[in-house]
């Protein structure tokens, strides 16, 4: 039968569940503000009955409580995770998407492509139009020349400049992710440390919720979190868990206590990957020297938009397939060559082109080489249609290339950087850069096709870097070819339209200092009031048949660049809004579930507070109650 003493043990037991639950209560409340803080609830049952051996059988012997937990749920925190990555890419796209905008615009108080263009073509060649000799004309048309050269070396100068923060800001994203690794693995032993004895550690569980919540921003977050067993009784689980966090689509991060962290490495300048790339890109590489997966499709994050903004190409990379290996001699040294045939349209057309020029890595079947240079042979059938585009790559010496190239490369695919599919700085570089190649290619032919006033040939206007000599740039004009066929060899080292860019584009220094070489005329033996070919320039401008740049005529460049930009940021703007939106609403059914509640803690404060009274008051009873048992009875 049960103990004289057992109803004051029932009644102590409630006193106890009653203290802890109004303990409990009061935690809740003091973190009401507190970030990451979820509530606690004490988890109690019926204590194990007694057998009476008597006619009413067990007799129950009050409660047990068993924990205090936390009340969460995993699901809405993944599907919080897995939000917020998507979240934080989308707020870096429309955050830079925003200033690129505002580098293009041309709303009338700030000087566009659309008010300097305009200004070069109407106010400058319209008034030279009327007196083509005039040398205050000439020289304002040059004036205004310049104008737009400058116009183009400021705008390639700011996205330069937008690329470098866009660059630093990687870095630090990648210093966080090793930050915040640190702590979770910190907070992971420390959790274990706790479990081990039996008890839950509730608040380190919040900080480190807390903690994956500030990584699911910056990159794609999974977690998995497993009981560790026993070793000789893999039934019996020791208390203690093994989480692991894995990264941009399943790179792991932290394993229990162990991580792993990431390092940023800036590229040389013969590293570089495209021609409008600055110096000192940063590649990602983890702590044991492999390559962190930048190009992967399943990570998201704020360093999925970095990286996009970065090195977004519109999927317009080098590839192509290796169709031969051989040597050149240079200054008495060898050097091995690779042949890679191209397909893609904007590999054949130079002015397109956006690989590097001043050396860089090329994957040859998987196997990376370092490059020196590169020359394209572009060959053309009687109707001017390109029919072949070889890339010939001399690859670098022994002190860059541990190994020697083989002839199993051949048939191999051949790559350089990386294709991402997303309009990104390289993309609006490159843009400009075709657009700057296109017009002064097809302006400096009808100028040196002509003569000047002083019955010489005519100048080119437009070079790269100011430079002096007016014959600098030499190149074969595709229009030369005829009907002939042919084919066309250019090279990375070589004066050409490729090495003007948008951010070196500038006029002759030798047409700025003396206007009277400015063509203006076709004919030698007309008079120098003739201007025949200042009208082709004037016409260059509109005419799609002289010069086009995406299906529009040159003056329309604005409008197709400006499409493109309005459209991603359009689009950046309404993916960062609906994931913003839905952060909110997920919080929002988290917090319902783990958030503290002022009225709903009111109300149990009130609810435990009975409790405890009404078990303090059993034991009041039960205290009188023995005191009559034992002091007023006897014989």
């Amino acid at each position: 039968m049960s103990s004289t003493f057992f109803g004051l043990n029932i009644a102590y037991t409630g006193l106890l569940a009653s203290n802890a639950a109004v303990n409990t209560t009061a935690n809740n409340i003091s973190n009401v503000q507190t970030e990451g803080y979820s509530r606690q609830q004490v988890n109690q049952r019926a204590a194990s009955a007694i057998q009476t051996f008597q006619t009413y059988g067990c007799a129950g012997a009050g409660v047990e409580t068993l924990s205090i937990e936390r009340v969460r749920d995993n699901f809405y925190d993944e599907k919080y995770w897995d939000n917020q990555s998507r979240y934080g890419e989308y707020n870096m796209k429309q955050y830079y998407m925003k200033q690129i905008e505002t580098y293009f615009e041309d709303d009338g108080s700030n000087a566009g492509f659309q008010t300097t263009f305009d200004n070069f073509i109407i106010n400058g060649l319209q008034e030279l139009l009327k007196d083509p000799n005039s040398a205050s004309a000439k020289a304002q048309f040059i004036g205004l020349g310049e104008s737009l050269t400058e116009y183009f070396n400021g705008l390639a100068g700011n996205m330069e400049l937008l690329q470098s923060d866009v660059n630093q800001e990687i870095k630090l994203k990648v210093d966080e992710i090793n930050s915040l690794a640190s702590q979770i693995s910190t907070l992971n032993k420390q959790i274990n440390t706790i479990e081990l004895t039996g008890i839950t550690a509730n608040e380190l569980r919040d900080q480190r919720t807390l903690l994956l919540d500030q990584l699911s921003e910056i990159v794609d977050v999974n977690v998995t979190e497993t009981a560790v067993t026993d070793t000789n009784n893999p039934d019996r689980e020791t208390g203690a868990t093994r989480c692991l966090v894995t990264i941009a689509g399943g790179q792991l991060l932290v394993d229990g206590t162990e991580y792993k962290t990431l390092e940023c490495v800036a590229r040389a300048n013969y590293e570089k990957v495209n021609q409008t790339d600055i110096d000192g890109l940063y590649d990602i590489y983890w702590n044991n020297g492999q390559r962190f997966n930048m190009k992967n499709a399943a990570m998201e994050g704020e360093l999925q938009g970095l990286i996009l903004m970065r090195d977004g190409n519109n999927g317009e990379f080098f590839n192509g397939t290796v169709t031969s290996t051989g040597s050149r001699t240079i200054e008495g040294k060898n050097y091995d060559t690779v042949s890679v045939k191209v397909t893609s349209q904007y590999l054949k057309d130079m002015n397109k082109n956006n690989l590097s020029d001043q050396g860089g890595i090329i994957n040859l079947g998987n196997k990376e080489y370092y490059y020196d240079s590169w020359e394209c042979a572009t060959t053309y059938d009687a109707d001017g249609n390109i029919t072949d585009c070889t890339y010939t790559f001399t690859l670098s010496d022994s002190t860059k290339n541990t190994s020697n190239l083989t002839n199993d490369r051949v048939g191999k695919q051949a790559t350089i950087g990386y294709s991402f599919n997303y309009q990104g700085i390289p993309y609006y570089m490159s843009q400009m850069n075709e657009w700057v190649r296109t017009y002064t290619e097809k302006f400096n032919d009808i100028l040196t096709a002509g003569y000047d006033s002083n019955g010489k040939h005519g100048a080119l206007m437009f070079t790269a870097d100011h430079a002096t000599d007016p014959e600098q740039f030499e190149l074969t004009n595709r229009a030369d070819l005829g009907t002939n066929g042919g084919t066309v060899t250019y090279s990375s080292t070589d004066d050409s339209y490729y090495r003007i860019t948008s951010a070196n584009i500038s006029v002759l220094t030798a047409m700025v200092n003396d206007s009277s070489i400015l063509s203006n005329r076709y004919d030698e033996g007309d008079g120098v009031e003739q201007s025949d070919l200042l009208k082709d320039l004037y016409d260059l401008a509109t005419d799609k048949d002289k010069m086009t740049f995406r299906g529009a005529s040159a003056s329309e460049f604005l409008q197709c660049v400006l499409a493109d930009i309005a459209l991603n940021a359009s689009s950046a703007n309404s993916f960062y809004e609906s994931y913003n939106n839905i952060s909110s609403s997920i919080n929002t059914q988290r917090m319902s579930i783990s958030g503290v509640d002022e009225d709903e803690e009111a109300v149990n404060l009130v609810k435990f507070q009975n409790a405890y009274n009404l078990a303090s008051k059993m034991i009041q009873t039960l205290t009188e109650i023995y005191d009559r048992l034992i002091l007023e009875t006897g014989v």
